[in-house]
């Protein structure tokens, strides 16, 4: 079998070529950038598509621009009222700048989570216990700009942040009970006495109104006498106030005597 070696140097372009544009090319999707370093200096932001780059001479690192959830680990956070509580949160971040991204920060991912532990403790902890379990929706939109006025200078942009769960003692669970409770017991003696306050009101209206005309006070005297007297199992004494009959037979005799 005889080669013919005329062919290697051709051989040689052809595979040189090759290499060539397959380490040269590179593809971005959509939602992807590449951010061109040329001889170790910053060049630009390529993508999305097809992107040329010069081999040994120009490198490119690929950023995702899509949103990542960054889960926070469980911290312990004392509030302002010296209670000490268990809070984990979920962040929610995009790259909105790829040349900050990648020449501002080593691993903005993980700069981002270590900031957003720091921040959840310092928040937090400027509020009370009520404020945590009660206001977490505030507690969410202080966390969330105080991240995003930090990471602005990495070119990421925090979107949302939201306070997944509050874990408390069982002594503190109690206590919360016990407050709760109490505040229920209180409410209710107010109703009550406001319930007391304005009866008490509408009787001071109704005797007033009764003793303007002494009749009417016998009429709802002998009303009353009605509704207890509807029950024929039961025999009542009811003694009948001379100084109400005695106005009525004033009455009487002075019709009487006019007739």
């Amino acid at each position: 079998m005889i080669i013919d070696f005329n062919w290697l140097p051709f051989l040689f372009i052809v595979a040189a070529v090759i290499w060539f544009f397959s380490a040269a090319i590179r593809i971005f999707r959509e939602y992807e950038r590449g951010v061109v370093f040329t001889l170790g200096r910053f060049w630009k932001v390529k993508g999305p598509g097809l992107v040329l780059i010069i081999p040994w001479i120009q490198k490119s690192i690929r950023v995702d621009l899509r949103t990542v959830v960054l889960e926070v680990p469980t911290q312990d956070v004392i509030s302002r009222d010296n209670v000490s509580v268990k809070v984990s949160a979920v962040v929610y971040l995009r790259v909105i700048d790829p040349e900050k991204a990648i020449i501002q920060v080593v691993d903005y991912l993980n700069a981002t989570s270590q900031l957003s532990q720091t921040m959840l403790r310092s928040v937090l902890g400027k509020h009370q216990l009520d404020d945590m379990l009660a206001e977490r929706e505030k507690l969410n939109m202080d966390i969330q700009r105080a991240l995003d006025a930090q990471t602005d200078s990495w070119g990421i942009k925090v979107s949302n942040v939201e306070i997944k769960q509050v874990d408390l003692t069982e002594s503190m669970i109690r206590a919360i009970a016990r407050q709760a409770e109490a505040e229920r017991e209180r409410r209710a003696k107010v109703i009550h006495a406001e319930g007391e306050l304005q009866a008490s009101e509408k009787l001071y209206q109704a005797a007033k109104v009764l003793a303007q005309e002494p009749q009417a006070i016998l009429l709802r005297y002998l009303e009353t006498l009605t509704v207890i007297g509807a029950d024929k199992n039961t025999t009542i004494v009811f003694p009948l106030p001379m100084d109400l009959v005695a106005p009525l037979l004033e009455k009487v005799k002075a019709v009487s005597s006019t007739h």
